[in-house]
């Protein structure tokens, strides 16, 4: 008899978001010292490594924070916004005049820098390699006998982070779609889109587990 022809398997991509997609321009340090002088303090240190000291004191104040209200806060009904607050205020403590304060503006400039393409870029493959997807999934959904191996390319992000992520993707050029851990779907939900880049975005902030955990992983498989 004739041989059967065997359908096609579907394909879930799944990409880190931070130094995978996008990184910090300049880097982070950089970007904390250069606001704080424009708030009125001076972080860097007259040594062989200027930023060193605030690295050191970033490192501790994240760790610190991180024990005291896990996922970015979201486990103490904190929020990620406060929590980054503590984390900006503990960072630039040490540096301080005496009354001197971080300034809120300061705390608020740095939380939104960080939502946006204000402090990051895509890595230059990025717009591309999504292109070659997009252009290969197409094809292969109108031409049964597109070489492409996969019936439906479904392309996602999933990142141990707090709830900025989509936001700065969708700054960064990048078509995101809606959905996400933990949100109901609606009647108007389009479904999946062929013309976005990313489908969903699963967060440890939402899913409530951080990678390598596989629970994290089911949240995405879920989602599809």
């Amino acid at each position: 008899p004739p041989r059967q022809l065997t359908r096609k398997k579907n394909l879930l991509l799944a990409f880190d978001a931070f130094d995978t997609l996008f990184y910090a321009k300049p880097p982070m340090e950089v970007q904390y010292s250069n606001a704080a002088l424009r708030h009125g303090i001076d972080s860097n240190t007259p040594t062989q490594d200027p930023l060193a000291p605030l690295v050191e004191s970033f490192t501790d104040a994240f760790k610190q924070e991180k024990h005291k209200s896990p996922n970015y806060g979201k486990a103490t009904g904190l929020g990620a916004e406060k929590w980054w607050a503590n984390v900006t205020k503990n960072t630039f403590q040490p540096f301080l005049k005496p009354r001197q304060k971080v300034p809120q503006a300061l705390v608020s400039e740095l939380y939104t820098t960080f939502a946006s393409s204000k402090g990051y870029t895509l890595f230059p493959d990025v717009l591309p390699f999504f292109k070659i997807l997009r252009d290969k999934a197409t094809h292969s959904s109108s031409n049964p006998s597109s070489p492409w191996p996969w019936d439906r390319t479904i392309v996602c992000s999933i990142s141990n982070t707090d709830d900025r992520v989509p936001l700065v993707l969708q700054s960064l050029g990048l078509k995101v779609g809606p959905r996400r851990v933990g949100s109901a779907s609606s009647p108007s939900d389009p479904g999946l889109s062929s013309d976005n880049d990313i489908e969903f975005v699963v967060l440890s902030y939402d899913a409530g587990f951080r990678k390598p955990d596989r629970r994290i992983f089911d949240a995405a498989t879920h989602l599809l």
